[in-house]
């Protein structure tokens, strides 16, 4: 593969990761939990072989916790 043709790969990766983090963002936003670190990791998309990662960061306890019980009541009702 040449670099030209791995740079665009990349920036289709970059480009997916960036959809990626909007709807996480307005996920979390529509039950109302806000992480405030969630971004792309630059990092991850340094050179001509990106592979972009979600960072989602750090957040304070109760973010921590009204996450957990979303997730919880997913899993719940899945179960059901």
């Amino acid at each position: 593969m040449t670099t030209t043709e791995r740079r665009k790969v990349a920036e289709g990766n970059v480009r997916a990761v960036e959809d990626a983090v909007a709807r996480l963002r307005e996920s979390f936003s529509g039950v109302g939990i806000t992480l405030p670190s969630l971004r792309i990791d630059p990092v991850s998309c340094a050179g001509t072989d990106a592979a972009p990662l979600v960072e989602l960061g750090r957040c304070n306890l109760d973010t921590a916790l009204r996450l957990s019980a979303v997730l919880e009541a997913v899993a719940e009702e899945r179960r059901a």
